[in-house]
C-alpha cells in the first residue's frame, strides 16, 4: 500500500475526470513526481521529446560495492530466509562511476522500452513493464531470471535451473495475488518466456511471465487506489511483501530513492507503466548505479554478485 495518501486521492482525481497524467513513484512510495517539467520519458509507443542523436556511453570504470560487503548482506538475507521471515528477497547494492555521465545523453543513446530522465537527478533504461491498463484488462509482466546470452545452451540452462524457476513461482505467486486484490479472473497467460536484452558490451537473456486479470469497467475512476495496492512492485521488493520491504531497508544499508519504483502514462482510457531498474542517479558523492536480483535459499553468492554486476550497462542503440 502507498504511504502517500495525497499521490492516491490526486490519481484518482485525474482518472475521474478521464485527464491524461504522468507519474513516478519511489521505491518506499512516500515521494512522487506529477509535473514533466524538466522530465522526459518513453514508454514503448508513448513519449515526450524529440529523438536527439547522442554518442554516450558507460565507457566509466564501475567501482563495485566489495564483495566482502555484499556477502555481509547475502548472510543476513539468507539468515532471515531460514527464520522464515521471507521466502525471497531482491538485495541492491551501489556501484560507484569513477567520472561524470551525462544522464540526458544516456536517456536519447540507451536502447529501452521503458525510459525516464529527471533532470540533474537520474535516469532509467528499464526492460521490465510493470502493469498495463487496457479496455478493462490490468496486465503484469514480472522478470526474474537473468543469464548471459552467450554462454552454451543459455537458454535451456536457465530455464532448468531450480533456484531461478523457484524464485519466478514466487513472484509470479505474489503478482497473482496483488491482481487478484483489485481484479477478477486471474489467469497466468504465459509463463517463463525468454526475452534477450541488450546490455551494453553483451546480451543478456531474461525470464518473464504474463498475468491478467478482469478491471470493473469504471476502473479510471479509482486509478490510485488500484496502483496503491500493487505497489511497491513484487519483482523488486520480494515475498511476502510487507515484511520483505521492511527487511530491505534493515539490510541495504542505502536509500534506493526512485529506484526500483516506478513511472507511468494515463493517457485518460488507458494506463502503462514500468519498474524503474537500470538505473543511474546524480549524488552527493558523484554518480551511482544502482542494481541487484532476487535472493532465495537456493542462491549462490558467486552467481549473485555476478549478476548485480552484469546488470550495470547501458543498452546502445
Amino acid at each position: 500500500m502507498v504511504k502517500n495518501r495525497e499521490f492516491i486521492d490526486t490519481l484518482n482525481d485525474l482518472g475521474q475526470k478521464r485527464e491524461p497524467f504522468f507519474f513516478a513513484i519511489n521505491f518506499a512510495t512516500d515521494e512522487y513526481i506529477l509535473d514533466t517539467k524538466d522530465v522526459l520519458f518513453k514508454l514503448e509507443g508513448k513519449k515526450n521529446y524529440t529523438k536527439k542523436e547522442a554518442q554516450n556511453s558507460l565507457h566509466v570504470r564501475k567501482i563495485y560495492t566489495p564483495q566482502n560487503e555484499y556477502q555481509s548482506s547475502f548472510e543476513k538475507v539468507i539468515a532471515n530466509i531460514k527464520e522464515g521471515n521471507t521466502y525471497l528477497l531482491n538485495l541492491t547494492c551501489k556501484t560507484q562511476l569513477s567520472e561524470n555521465v551525462d544522464l540526458e545523453e544516456i536517456f536519447h543513446a540507451a536502447n529501452a522500452p521503458f525510459k525516464l530522465y529527471v533532470k540533474d537527478k537520474f535516469v532509467c533504461f528499464s526492460p521490465e513493464r510493470f502493469v498495463k491498463i487496457k479496455d478493462d484488462k490490468i496486465k503484469t509482466y514480472p522478470m526474474k531470471g537473468t543469464i548471459d546470452a552467450s554462454i552454451t545452451n543459455a537458454k535451456e540452462k536457465i530455464l532448468s535451473n531450480e533456484k531461478e524457476m523457484s524464485e519466478h513461482v514466487m513472484i509470479v505467486d505474489l503478482l497473482r495475488n496483488d491482481l487478484g486484490i483489485v481484479a477478477k479472473n486471474i489467469k497466468v497467460t504465459k509463463f517463463r518466456y525468454i526475452q534477450e536484452i541488450n546490455a551494453g558490451d553483451k546480451n543478456l537473456l531474461q525470464v518473464s511471465s504474463e498475468i491478467v486479470g478482469d478491471l470493473k469497467h469504471s476502473w479510471q475512476d479509482e486509478v490510485g487506489t488500484i496502483l496503491s495496492h500493487l505497489l511497491p512492485a513484487g519483482s523488486i521488493s520480494g515475498t511476502p511483501k510487507k515484511k520483505t520491504v521492511e527487511l530491505i531497508e534493515q539490510i541495504e544499508g542505502y536509500d534506493r530513492g526512485y529506484f526500483s519504483g516506478v513511472f507511468g502514462y494515463f493517457d485518460g482510457e488507458s494506463l502503462d507503466s514500468a519498474v524503474m531498474i537500470r538505473f543511474i542517479e546524480k549524488t552527493k558523492d558523484g554518480y551511482v548505479y544502482k542494481s541487484g536480483g532476487g535472493i532465495t535459499i537456493d542462491s549462490d553468492i558467486e552467481a549473485e554478485y555476478q549478476e548485480m554486476q552484469d546488470k550495470v550497462y547501458v543498452p546502445m542503440l
